[in-house]
């Protein structure tokens, strides 16, 4: 298939690049290397490998400009469109809320315009595990309600999945969204608690430790994501939300030991609290997804961290 991969150039989008690519898909990707959150240099390494394949296409072009999106459509032939390209971070989405709006939101109608007009078979649609917010029922399910979002990032991730269903009911787009679930793993992004922790880590700095330790985070390792995300892209069923998460969630202090374990360092943590954006727990139930995508998530955190550790200490030149 030719498939569409927004956001192509980050940590997810290169994953999910090159497990389509090495089953014989033809890849066109779309980032516009912006560097809020680390050098886009690093995105340059995420595609370096795949420029010379002949069944990738890589266009540097932004999500919001209709015109551009376009023109790509009208050139390639896509048949279906991950959507993985999106303004992220919760912190950071309470200090410019009208820029989240405008990417997550306006970029992802752009893609539901043009889904619509050149008859793409099946949409990923990329929203978040922050959509349930304060819910305290766990794991969280997709029926859950998700009305108590907390951090503008997860409202725009919630009106993209609202926007979506719009289209599957208007126009009949078979529309599959993911909700991540605290994705890491070689390559990820040096903003997230993995490779942040990891590197001060590893230098003999000051990390922040976020209450007494207790939070849970449900981690992801990126090769079961992806094996998830590849299922959703060859499935067509309508409309349907899907977990993909690894269901095992992990307290930030026992993270920090695993950590330690394997770089066979101490941490020095500073304790601070709990940011208003920052919820107690995520805990995916994934019954659906493995029910109707075969998802099984098979990697541990101990196992996954060792591999991105491993990943970490022989590309650490380039961070």
């Amino acid at each position: 298939m030719k498939i569409l991969v927004t956001g192509g150039a980050g940590f997810i989008g290169s994953h999910i690049t090159k497990k389509l690519l090495g089953r014989g898909d033809e890849v066109i990707c779309v980032d516009n290397f912006d560097g809020d959150f680390y050098s886009p240099k690093i995105k340059e390494l995420n595609v370096k490998p795949f420029l010379k394949d002949p069944n990738y296409k890589l266009y540097r072009t932004d999500i919001r400009d209709f015109k551009e999106l376009k023109e790509i459509f009208e050139k390639e032939k896509i048949q279906r469109i991950c959507h993985c390209a999106a303004k992220v971070g919760v912190v950071l989405s309470l200090k410019d809320p009208f820029l989240y709006e405008e990417v997550n939101t306006k970029g992802t109608i752009n893609f539901l315009e043009l889904a619509k007009d050149y008859k793409i078979e099946n949409f990923v649609l990329f929203s978040t595990s922050s959509v349930y917010g304060m819910n305290k029922k766990i794991p969280f399910n997709e029926e859950d309600k998700a009305d108590q979002i907390i951090s503008p990032y997860g409202v725009t991730k919630k009106a993209t999945e609202l926007w979506t269903y719009s289209y599957h009911h208007a126009y009949g787009l078979n529309i599959n969204i993911i909700r991540p679930f605290n994705i890491y793993g070689p390559s990820g992004r040096p903003d997230m608690i993995p490779f942040k922790f990891t590197k001060l880590i590893d230098e003999g700095k000051e990390i922040t430790k976020y209450g007494d330790g207790s939070m849970k985070r449900d981690h992801t390792y990126i090769d079961d994501f992806v094996d998830g995300t590849v299922a959703a892209i060859d499935k067509i069923f309508g409309f349907e939300i899907f977990n993909i998460g690894n269901s095992r969630p992990i307290e930030l202090g026992y993270f920090i030991q695993v950590v330690e374990n394997i770089l066979g360092k101490k941490a020095l943590i500073k304790e601070v609290e709990i940011p208003p954006t920052e919820v107690p727990f995520t805990y995916a139930d994934i019954s659906k997804a493995q029910k109707m995508l075969g998802f099984e998530p098979k990697t541990k955190i101990e196992e996954g961290m060792k591999k991105f550790i491993e990943w970490y200490q022989e590309n650490k030149q380039n961070y």
